[in-house]
C-alpha cells in the first residue's frame, strides 16, 4: 500500500530526532519503487523521505548512501552541482526509510528541459561531462558495478535474449537491436563513472541552473551513452545537440564518435526492459502498456524505412529519366579494348564484389528513436 506524505513525515521524526514537519507534499520519484515526499519544518528548512516499496528498492537506498558516503568533501567541491546528504534513516522490518536534507531548485518536465534557454543547455551538459570525469577509484573503492566496453555490450546481448523469450518484441524491433548489437564498431568506448538512473526527476534546476543531482542508486563504471538516453527520448534533436556540445567542450577526454547512436539504441531498448520488469512483477496492466509502446515504436520505425524506401525509388526513377532524355552529345565515348592474344600476359584485374575493401556496413549509422514514448520515472528502474 502507497504511503501518504502525512505517513512519511511520522517516519521521518523517527529517523531524525528532533524533526518537526509542519507540511508535507508528493515528490516526484520512481513510483513503483519508492513512495517520497517533501517535508517543512518549523525554521523553514526542507527535507525529502524516500521510503521504498520492496526489498530490492531498499537494496538501491542503502546503495546509494555507501555512494554518497564515497562523496569525499574533496570531491564534492569539484562538482558544479551538489549531491544529496543523508540526515538519518529509520528501518522497518526488511525496508529502510531515508531521509535526505533537501537542495534547492525544482524539478522541471523533460519538455520544459528542451525548451529552455542555451544557458540551461550548457548546464545540463556541463553536469554530464563532471559526472563522466569522476574518478574510477570513487565507484571501485566503493566495490559497485564495472564494465569494460565489451563486457556491457555482451550484457545488452543477454538482456536482448531475455527480451525476446516473452514473445512480445516486435520483429521489428529484435531484428534492429541485434543489428546494433552485432556492430562491434559502435560499442568501442572508453568506460567512465556512469549515473546510471539519470533522467529529468533526478535534476534540481533553479534559473537555468542545475543545482543538484539526485537519485544515485545506481552508479557504476560503464558507457557514458547510458547518461544520454533520457535526453535522445525527448526527441528534440537541437536541445540533444547543444548539450552534447557544451558535454563535448568540458569532459577531459574526446567522447566517442558513436555516443549518440548508442543513446538512441538505449532509449529503445529501455522499452524492453520495461516489459521484462513488468512481466516479472505480474503487473498486467504495465505489460500491456509496455507492448503498446513498443508496437507504437515498431510501427513508426516501419514507416519511416517505407518513405526511405519511396524517396530511395524515387531517386531512382529520376536519375533514369534523366539519363534516357540525354542527349547523344551527352553520352562519353566507350573506350573498347583489344582481347589478347593467347601468347600475350593477360592485364591484371582486381575485381571487387560487393563494393571497397573499407567497406563499412553502416546499416546501423542512422539509428535513431523514431516518437520514443518517454518512461515516465516508474517505468525506467
Amino acid at each position: 500500500m502507497r504511503r501518504t506524505p502525512l505517513e512519511l513525515a511520522a517516519i521521518a521524526t523517527a529517523a531524525v530526532p528532533g524533526l518537526a514537519p509542519t507540511a508535507a507534499a508528493y515528490s516526484p520519484d520512481d513510483d513503483a519503487d519508492f513512495d517520497s515526499a517533501l517535508l517543512l519544518d518549523a525554521e523553514g528548512k526542507r527535507w525529502r523521505v524516500r521510503s521504498p516499496r520492496h526489498p530490492e528498492a531498499s537494496t538501491r537506498l542503502e546503495t546509494e548512501f555507501m555512494v554518497l558516503r564515497a562523496f569525499a568533501p574533496a570531491i564534492r567541491a569539484e562538482l558544479p552541482f551538489h549531491v544529496p546528504t543523508i540526515a538519518g534513516t529509520v528501518r522497518q522490518g526488511a525496508l529502510t526509510t531515508f531521509v535526505y536534507a533537501h537542495l534547492q531548485g525544482s524539478v522541471l518536465s523533460i519538455e520544459e528541459l528542451s525548451a529552455g534557454s542555451s544557458a540551461l543547455a550548457r548546464e545540463v551538459g556541463t553536469a554530464l561531462a563532471a559526472i563522466h570525469d569522476l574518478p574510477l577509484p570513487l565507484v571501485i573503492n566503493a566495490d559497485l558495478p564495472s564494465y569494460s566496453a565489451n563486457e556491457f555490450r555482451q550484457r545488452k546481448l543477454n538482456e536482448l535474449d531475455q527480451a525476446a523469450t516473452t514473445g512480445k518484441i516486435p520483429a521489428t524491433l529484435l531484428r534492429r537491436w541485434e543489428h546494433a548489437l552485432e556492430d562491434v564498431a559502435l560499442w568501442r568506448f572508453n568506460p567512465s563513472v556512469v549515473h546510471g538512473d539519470l533522467h529529468e526527476d533526478n535534476l534540481m534546476v533553479q534559473d537555468d541552473t542545475v543545482t543538484a543531482l539526485t537519485g544515485w542508486t545506481d552508479l557504476r563504471i560503464g558507457d557514458p551513452a547510458d547518461d544520454f538516453a533520457w535526453l535522445v527520448a525527448s526527441n528534440e534533436a537541437s536541445f540533444v545537440e547543444a548539450v552534447l556540445s557544451h558535454y563535448t567542450q568540458t569532459r577531459r577526454d574526446v567522447p566517442d564518435a558513436h555516443l549518440l547512436r548508442r543513446a538512441a539504441l538505449l532509449a529503445e531498448f529501455a522499452l524492453a526492459q520495461y516489459l521484462v520488469k513488468a512481466m516479472a512483477a505480474g503487473h498486467q496492466s504495465m505489460t500491456s502498456e509496455a507492448e503498446a509502446m513498443l508496437q507504437t515504436l515498431a510501427d513508426d520505425i516501419d514507416e519511416q524505412l517505407r518513405r526511405e524506401e519511396e524517396a530511395a525509388h524515387t531517386a531512382e526513377q529520376e536519375a533514369a529519366s534523366q539519363t534516357v532524355s540525354a542527349s547523344p552529345s551527352d553520352i562519353p565515348a566507350v573506350s573498347v579494348a583489344a582481347i589478347p592474344l593467347p601468347d600475350e600476359p593477360e592485364s591484371s584485374v582486381e575485381t571487387d564484389v560487393g563494393g571497397t575493401s573499407g567497406y563499412d556496413d553502416t546499416s546501423t549509422a542512422a539509428i535513431s528513436v523514431v516518437s520514443v514514448t518517454p518512461l515516465r520515472p516508474a517505468e525506467r528502474s
